[in-house]
């Protein structure tokens, strides 16, 4: 087990899209953030304390999380001076990156000299099958975006709540580190084998009640080319009975591909309900949930009432407003 409070370690990342790791840790898990840690020409910043090693070390913190999630995962040499600091002041390291810490030597020795634990937690822990297409009891959910990093895993988690809260059978399944990080368990998708990625998410969601709903963490979208396998091996996977299309309505752009636009919602929903039927022929999309933290309270909801309107489906933000409407959806079918 990964050991609380965390100091979430920003590095020197590039903007506030970067830190998504430590964003998800602060938003949902806020007992275990005690703060943060920037290096120079940090463009993030979570609000919480700026604190130095020895600071959080005093105020409890005993593990430092790599909250940053940069392009290709990678560990820069100006960010090891910080960890190689950390192992040696007795603090453990947790990580979701693709550079895995214990293949880094020097973080292994300096983690050994003071019994300091590495946690990988991109590494997958089981041995996946290829997934067969046999379908299982119980519901599913899963949120599909039109680009990366647009709230899919927040939908996922708010959602959870709120069905909890009306007394539905409900468990998120995280599919990312971040997701893992905030439950402590779940499978880091992108890391699993190519052959085996669809069959880690049916062994993630197994046989359940009839009546218990699985709310499964998406990760990208079938329309980045970057990262659109890892979107099909959910979709198919997964076996949704139901869909939610996330979407941010500010990006100039799709995330790290300035070429390429973001495509409209009714575009995501056209793919995602073909290829999900794939799977299971019943599947239906029952809303749609929209990032507006870029929006003015007024702005944000004309725009979720005009998504409403075009759409024909429930259309809320579900961080911001709530995600009572998407569990109603779920709770007709």
């Amino acid at each position: 087990m990964i050991q609380t409070p965390y100091l979430l370690f920003l590095g020197d990342a590039p903007d506030q899209l970067a830190v998504k790791v430590a964003q998800g840790i602060k938003d949902w898990r806020p007992e275990n953030a005690v703060g943060q840690f920037r290096m120079e020409g940090c463009k993030a910043d979570l609000g919480l304390q700026d604190m130095t090693l020895a600071h959080a070390k005093a105020a409890g913190a005993k593990t430092l999380v790599i909250g940053v999630a940069n392009r290709g995962g990678v560990i820069s040499p100006a960010w090891k001076e910080v960890l190689i600091q950390a192992l040696g002041m007795g603090y453990d390291l947790a990580s979701g990156l693709h550079n895995l810490l214990s293949d880094e030597d020097d973080l292994v020795e300096a983690a050994a000299d003071r019994g300091g634990v590495l946690h990988d937690v991109r590494i997958p822990s089981v041995d996946y099958p290829i997934a067969n297409g046999v379908k299982r009891t119980g519901k599913r959910v899963l949120a599909v975006g039109t680009d990366c990093s647009v709230g899919k895993m927040y939908t996922a988690l708010a959602l959870d709540n709120a069905m909890r809260e009306r007394g539905m059978k409900s468990t998120f399944r995280a599919t990312g580190q971040t997701g893992i990080l905030i439950t402590g368990d779940g499978v880091p998708l992108d890391a699993v084998v190519a052959d085996f990625m669809a069959g880690s998410i049916e062994y993630l969601t197994p046989d359940n009640d009839p009546d218990h709903w699985d709310v499964i963490e998406g990760q990208g979208s079938l329309m980045h080319v970057s990262y659109s396998g890892v979107t099909l091996a959910l979709v198919h996977g997964g076996q949704p009975d139901a869909l939610i299309i996330c979407h941010e309505p500010t990006r100039a752009h799709m995330r790290g591909l300035p070429d390429y636009k973001v495509p409209s919602m009714e575009a995501i929903r056209d793919v995602a309900l073909t290829l999900a039927r794939v799977a299971n022929p019943a599947c239906v999309v029952v809303g749609a949930a929209i990032n507006t933290q870029h929006m003015g309270e007024d702005e944000a909801k004309a725009y979720l009432a005009k998504v409403e309107a075009d759409m024909g489906i429930p259309a809320v933000d579900p961080f911001r407003f709530g995600a009572e409407r998407l569990a109603e959806a779920l709770e007709a079918i």
